[in-house]
C-alpha cells in the first residue's frame, strides 16, 4: 500500500497535464526503443521528427497513463481494471511483457525529469509494476498466451 501512496505522490502534475506527459511518455518509448513502434500500427506512417505536436501520440498516451492512474488510484485491488487490459493486450495487439517493463522505465525517467519524482517513488513504481507485471503474466497465461511472457 505504502509503494502506492508514494507514486500518488508525484501523479498530480500527471493529471493535471495528460496530454503533455502522454505525448512524452510516447516519444521517449519509441525514440530509445525503435521497435516498439511496431506494435502501434497507426503510428508506423509517422516520421520521427513528425511524432510530437500529433493528436494521435498525444491521444494514445493520455490512454496510457489514465489506465496507469486507475490502478495505481485501486492500490492493489486492480483485477477488474486489468484483467480487460490484459485480454486486450494479448488476444488483439499481442503485446509481450518485455513491452511493460520498457514503458515503465520510460514513465519512471519522465516522471523524475517532469515531476520531480524521487529514487524512493522510483522504487515504488517498479514495484508496483512488477506486481502488475506479474498479474498481467498470470492473464496472458490463463488467456493461452504464455509465449508473450
Amino acid at each position: 500500500m505504502a509503494d502506492f501512496d508514494t507514486i500518488l505522490k508525484f501523479w498530480a502534475p500527471v493529471e493535471a497535464d495528460y496530454n503533455t506527459y502522454g505525448e512524452l511518455v510516447l516519444i521517449r518509448l519509441f525514440t530509445e526503443h525503435p521497435e516498439t513502434r511496431e506494435l502501434f500500427p497507426k503510428f508506423a506512417g509517422i516520421a520521427q521528427t513528425d511524432l510530437t505536436g500529433n493528436p494521435a501520440i498525444s491521444a494514445h498516451g493520455v490512454t496510457v497513463l489514465k489506465k496507469l492512474g486507475d490502478l495505481l488510484k485501486a492500490k492493489g485491488n486492480h483485477a477488474a481494471i486489468l484483467k480487460p487490459l490484459s485480454k486486450s493486450h494479448a488476444l488483439k495487439h499481442k503485446i509481450a511483457l518485455v513491452n511493460y517493463k520498457l514503458i515503465t522505465e520510460v514513465i519512471a525517467k519522465v516522471l523524475e525529469e517532469k515531476a520531480g519524482l524521487d529514487s524512493a517513488g522510483k522504487q515504488a513504481l517498479n514495484n508496483v509494476m512488477d506486481v502488475v507485471i506479474a498479474d498481467i503474466a498470470t492473464d496472458y497465461k490463463e488467456l493461452g498466451f504464455a509465449d508473450l511472457c
